[in-house]
């Protein structure tokens, strides 16, 4: 099994691809601390095992993993591979039980059509851009002009996600849907 490594804008976390699904058409999975992953996925669980992990999310077809602060990837990425390869030559799955946990989207119902509009985009042009630097975006809410999004993987904690959010996706989505005025990061 060969899995590629990349960088990401945060130089505090590293994109492995296994060459094969993680997550599929199930969503993402974001884990903060290894309690969280315990249970609701063996993968994740291995990662945080390894020791020096702050963070692992799982995408579509990639794993993001943060380091901790002193933690030098030197040491660490071999540690991870060496963790997702026995992972899925164990046979195990990604999640057990419930897949990704839905979070609880705010907002209006006499807003859905605006809503609509915006998770379309954010699916179409947001996305995609975000899943290659290893993150992911996730819509929130949108009330009184204001749309909440949490930024995921590579992306939460990165030193430009709230750059991105502000000049590139606050951008897009005031100039193709008139009612937003403003974006906001959330946690979680």
């Amino acid at each position: 099994m060969f899995i590629e490594t990349e960088a990401t804008p945060n130089p505090a976390t590293l994109k492995f691809l296994p060459g094969r699904d993680v997550m599929a058409a199930r969503g993402t999975a974001d884990f903060t601390t290894a309690e969280d992953a315990t249970g609701r996925s063996p993968l994740a669980a291995r990662i945080f095992g390894v020791g020096d992990v702050a963070r692992v999310f799982l995408g579509q077809d990639f794993v993001t993993v943060t380091k901790t602060d002193g933690a030098e990837w030197q040491m660490l990425r071999p540690r991870v591979l060496g963790a997702v390869m026995e992972h899925y030559l164990a046979g195990l799955p990604v999640m057990e039980g419930a897949d990704a946990e839905a979070e609880a989207e705010d907002f209006d119902p006499e807003h859905g059509e605006i809503v609509d509009q915006i998770k379309e985009l954010l699916d179409t042009r947001v996305r995609p851009a975000v899943a290659a630097d290893g993150g992911d975006i996730v819509f929130r809410g949108f009330r009184e002009g204001v749309v909440r999004l949490h930024m995921q993987g590579a992306c939460a904690g990165c030193p430009s996600s709230r750059a991105t959010l502000k000049h590139g996706v606050e951008t897009m989505l005031r100039h193709y849907v008139p009612e937003v005025v403003r974006v906001e990061q959330v946690e979680a």
